[in-house]
């Protein structure tokens, strides 16, 4: 994975593999956004985050 520290825990790295699913349905500034409060080390924001925004999108759809 670019730009991703290989020391991260196995947490991390899942999460951000997880957000690869959700390219297409949700904008790529969330997207970002929530690699980088993962990154940051807000594991558990990042996936409350990733939560609410989908079930904002799927509302939607």
């Amino acid at each position: 994975m670019k730009g991703v520290n290989l020391w991260m825990n196995r947490e991390t790295i899942k999460f951000i593999k997880l957000l690869k699913d959700y390219r297409g349905i949700l904008p790529r500034q969330t997207i970002k956004t929530l690699r980088g409060q993962a990154l940051a080390g807000d594991i558990e924001g990042a996936k409350k985050g990733l939560k609410k925004e989908v079930s904002k999108y799927a509302r939607a759809i």
